[in-house]
């Protein structure tokens, strides 16, 4: 499966999936129930990979967390107003072994799931979560010093991020795992990243993972950095990425890492080594609904670009359709998804679903499905599903006002594809709550002395231009709030 320039990547609740599935079964489904038409389905939308969440084995300990904290709980029955003690797994990311969940089938049921996904020209993402273990793992009775270790004052000055554990050894002070600007998350135990064996241990582990899958997902990946780590923890640790991207990159040579980051911290991971990195500036720009910003964004080289993972929404953030209105939905998802990099969508978002699914909970409530946002997203992924859009050149276009004083040129942001087999796509979205016009400048100076077809592929617009005008002036565009127009541009 050689890969594309511009993959498309489709996040899936694993232990969600089999619950539902379990209720068709009247049984408890496993990995191998996945039906097969289910995966021929992603393949047939145009997805290149697909992230299983949470297939790694979680323990007692952290599940008894998950379901006696309180404000956790308040979160859950606010998606769950039926919420059960059986809906409450523990968090996915706090995780107990490197092993398949016994529940899902273990490590031959996902073998033989990554077979059948290979079938159809799918490759399996899976997670890492580098930062942490679960409160149950055996490396805390093997191999304490693996762990950031405090003092009863620590406990006593901060309860929220150090617990006192039992081990083999005696009771210790622990760490939780945590970020510097947040409490602990008190369902996991810190590793330390200043100990060199423990770091040699997580490279093994990775080692492990990459035997069993495409691509990881690097949980929080930015906290294991040298200089992020020292100020949480005051520990000096030498870099880790570097080491561990290339000792898996040894043995699996098209292997890929995606880091999950914040803090304008994207460039520095993929210097670490990662493939690709989480876009959140992106995301956050298009939440606060003003073009300039977002078409600033994409005024970076592609060498950049080319490597972020871009989104609506995830298993993190909220649900797209409870935070973009309708109408902006779609105009963020033509910016989203028709940009360059990677093209990351979540189980549920096509529907509509409103409700975000801690990664603490095994079921999702029922909710009704978006007809027409269903509809648009069909569409999107059939345009996505064009060849251009997987490997052509993108380029950001120039826009004129329409007229002097015509301020409105500034809520569009506006970009072209083009294949060496001649397609030639145009992307226009006007970003705002108004209706705007401009000019569109057109990069193809072979269009002059030619009649130019323009076809919306996500709308029923079309008509007919001349090439030396388009060249010469651009496209006029007048669009209502908004609104876009993805057009396929030919000679008939």
């Amino acid at each position: 499966m050689p890969d594309v320039r511009y993959p498309t990547l489709y996040q899936i609740n694993t232990r969600v999936w089999l619950t539902e599935l379990s209720r068709v079964l009247g049984r408890r489904a496993m990995l191998d129930d996945i039906p097969d038409a289910q995966l021929e389905r992603i393949a047939e939308r145009g997805f290149d990979w697909v992230w299983f969440l949470s297939v790694w084995q979680t323990g007692l300990k952290a599940q008894a967390i998950s379901r006696a904290h309180a404000e956790w709980r308040s979160e859950f029955a606010d998606t769950l107003p039926d919420l059960c003690d059986d809906d409450i797994a523990g968090s996915g990311f706090a995780i107990q072994s490197y092993s398949v969940h016994r529940d899902l089938g273990g490590a031959a049921a996902l073998a033989r799931l990554r077979e059948r996904l290979k079938q159809y020209g799918l490759k399996l993402m899976l997670d890492f979560v580098p930062n942490h273990m679960a409160p149950d793992h055996d490396w805390i009775d093997e191999y304490p010093d693996y762990f950031v270790h405090g003092s009863e004052t620590d406990l006593d000055r901060s309860p929220r991020n150090y617990c006192r554990v039992q081990t083999r050894a005696g009771p210790l002070v622990l760490a939780h795992g945590r970020d510097p600007y947040f409490d602990g998350w008190p369902d996991t135990l810190q590793l330390n990243y200043g100990n060199s064996d423990m770091q040699q241990a997580m490279i093994g582990e990775l080692e492990r993972i990459a035997g069993q899958c495409d691509a990881v997902r690097c949980d929080m990946a930015m906290l294991v950095l040298p200089d992020v780590f020292e100020r949480t923890w005051g520990i000096r640790a030498d870099p880790f990425w570097p080491k561990a991207t290339e000792a898996v990159r040894r043995e699996h040579p098209q292997f890929r890492f995606m880091a999950e980051v914040y803090w304008d911290m994207e460039w520095t991971m993929l210097e670490q080594g990662f493939d690709y990195a989480y876009d959140k500036r992106l995301y956050d720009r298009l939440r606060d609904a003003r073009a300039r910003p977002v078409r600033e964004h994409l005024h970076a080289g592609l060498d950049y670009q080319d490597k972020l993972a871009r989104f609506l929404e995830n298993h993190d953030e909220p649900r797209a359709a409870a935070t973009f209105a309708p109408g902006r939905h779609e105009a963020a998802a033509v910016i989203t998804f028709l940009s360059p990099g990677l093209h990351f969508f979540h189980d549920g978002q096509f529907e509509g679903r409103r409700k975000r699914i801690s990664p603490h909970l095994v079921r999702a409530p029922q909710e009704p499905v978006d007809a027409r946002l269903q509809g648009f997203y069909e569409k999107l992924m059939a345009v996505l599903r064009q060849p251009v859009f997987k490997d052509g050149t993108w380029s950001l276009l120039e826009l004129v006002p329409a007229w002097e004083g015509n301020w409105t040129w500034d809520c569009f942001i506006a970009w072209s594809w083009q294949r060496h087999d001649g397609a030639r796509r145009l992307v226009a979205v006007n970003y705002a709550n108004n209706q705007s016009q401009c000019y569109v400048r057109i990069p193809f100076s072979d269009l002059a002395g030619h009649t130019v077809r323009l076809k919306d592929m996500m709308g029923s617009t079309g008509f007919d231009r001349d090439g030396k005008d388009l060249v010469s002036r651009g496209l006029y565009l007048d669009l209502p709030p908004w609104s876009y127009h993805v057009f396929e541009m030919t000679v008939p």
